[in-house]
């Protein structure tokens, strides 16, 4: 088969998918494929494995998911009970969620069976609905392990795997999970492993697990979408909630994501905006998988306009009406920034990302710039610290080169031990064991 250039592919009609999945993309409303689509499908229909690296937003799922429902359907057999023909691995429960959707959209009016398993849900429903078997199979790995502790199903019979998002697998401690679903699975099979960085560990990983790939690499790592405009807000860490109130105030009717840092703080955060007015609902790890889907549901109707997350839905994510995305605490891993911006400007859309930024995060912001390389992030708000220009530090450091404001940090004893180093203002520090003495008394007295 002779395969256009990926510049010369303006349709899918032109990459030799089933008839059926190309009228299923009229009904969906896709018409043109993306750069990463245009270049991994013909290579994954003609059986290659493939490294495929683009950051969130490129279109990736159906990258993988139109050839692979192509060619289970020309293979034309029907799964064995217990058995899966093609696993995709994802690393977080919502990730799963949004492929299994459109691989099901993608797989409409044809055979193929297509079912999700993911923690959080019954373990006994999952299991007994695996008996039949399963034609596309995504999965969490660690649920996917304990159906097979339970010997719910068996790999054996699976000739295609996924591995999407990769790279955060590896981030939140998968590697020996994915090593042992490996061993599970044929060698003969196909691979296909998409990421959107490429640390040292996600090259071993790919060396050990793909055969002569073809390497497809769309968005280089660490840039986001060209639609996507991004600001930083200086604010101090307790002025946080009420100007993220203030930004909600002045786009009403418009869905914002917040990105938190802690599952406590991010809960927090939702019962206070919501005693504000907002029309607020949260996900983060805390939350059982059932109230997740209900919030991601009443989000995505537009129930509710704002949605509090953790970086759990930093990828995942596809809601094309997202029109903003606050970066309440910024992340500390600068790679983590590109992901959470990228829930906005989707489809082609615009969007708007805007990051609050406590003198404390400094670090982190200045990690997040070099990582992008486009220079420094507009600044639309709050005062800009004294070391705008400084080189970036250690993310999670939280410690600027020099207070904002000249007031002393509350960051406990590392700032102020560094203190004495500028001569005047060692003096005052040494005068407080002079005054200890006077609060005794007091303290004797309260005794």
């Amino acid at each position: 088969m002779t395969v256009s250039s990926p510049a010369a592919i303006q349709s899918f009609d032109a990459l030799d998918l089933d008839k059926q999945v190309l009228a299923n993309l009229k009904t969906i409303g896709l018409t043109t494929p993306t750069p990463i689509q245009a270049e991994a499908i013909p290579s994954i229909i003609a059986g290659r494995d493939l490294l495929g690296l683009a950051q969130t937003g490129t279109g990736k799922t159906a990258a993988f998911g139109l050839p692979m429902v192509t060619r289970l359907i020309r293979f034309g057999r029907r799964p064995a009970p217990g058995t899966v023909r093609a696993l995709i691995l994802a690393p977080t429960r919502e990730l799963a969620t949004q492929i299994a959707d459109n691989v099901t959209a993608y797989a409409d009016g044809t055979p193929i069976r297509v079912f999700r398993v993911v923690g959080g849900a019954s373990i006994n429903v999952q299991a007994e609905k695996l008996k039949r078997g399963v034609d596309v199979l995504i999965a969490t790995p660690g649920r996917l392990l304990d159906l097979l502790d339970r010997r719910a199903l068996t790999l054996a019979e699976a000739k295609y795997l996924v591995l999407d998002e990769a790279d955060q697998m590896l981030d939140i401690g998968f590697i020996h999970a994915l090593r042992k679903i490996a061993k599970l699975l044929p060698k003969d099979r196909q691979t296909l492993l998409f990421s959107a960085t490429m640390p040292k560990l996600m090259e071993e990983l790919a060396d050990s697990y793909l055969t002569e790939p073809v390497r497809v690499a769309v968005n280089p790592p660490g840039q986001a979408a060209e639609k996507i405009r991004q600001h930083v807000h200086f604010v101090n860490q307790g002025d946080k909630a009420r100007l993220l109130s203030d930004y909600l105030a002045k786009h009403p009717g418009e869905m914002a994501i917040v990105f938190g840092r802690t599952k406590h703080g991010s809960e927090k955060l939702a019962k206070l905006l919501d005693g504000w007015g907002h029309s607020v609902a949260a996900i983060h790890g805390n939350k059982s998988q059932g109230q997740r889907e209900r919030a991601l549901a009443a989000f995505r109707s537009g129930e509710t306009e704002v949605l509090i997350a953790t970086d759990v839905a930093a990828r995942g994510l596809d809601i094309p009406d997202v029109k903003h995305v606050y970066n309440y605490d910024l992340p500390n891993v600068p790679d983590q920034y590109v992901h959470r911006i990228g829930r906005t400007a989707r489809a082609g859309k615009d969007g708007r990302a805007v990051a609050f930024c406590s003198p404390g995060e400094i670090g982190e912001l200045r990690a997040i710039e070099k990582s992008l390389k486009t220079g420094s992030i507009e600044v639309i708000g709050g005062e800009v610290p004294l070391d705008t220009g400084a080189p970036a530090r250690k993310p999670g450091s939280g410690r600027p080169s020099r207070p904002q404001g000249g007031q002393p940090r509350s960051q406990g004893g590392k700032p102020q031990a560094a203190k004495p180093k500028t001569g005047g203002e060692a003096m005052p520090k040494r005068k407080r064991p002079a005054r200890r003495p006077s609060r005794r008394p007091k303290g004797e007295q309260a005794a």
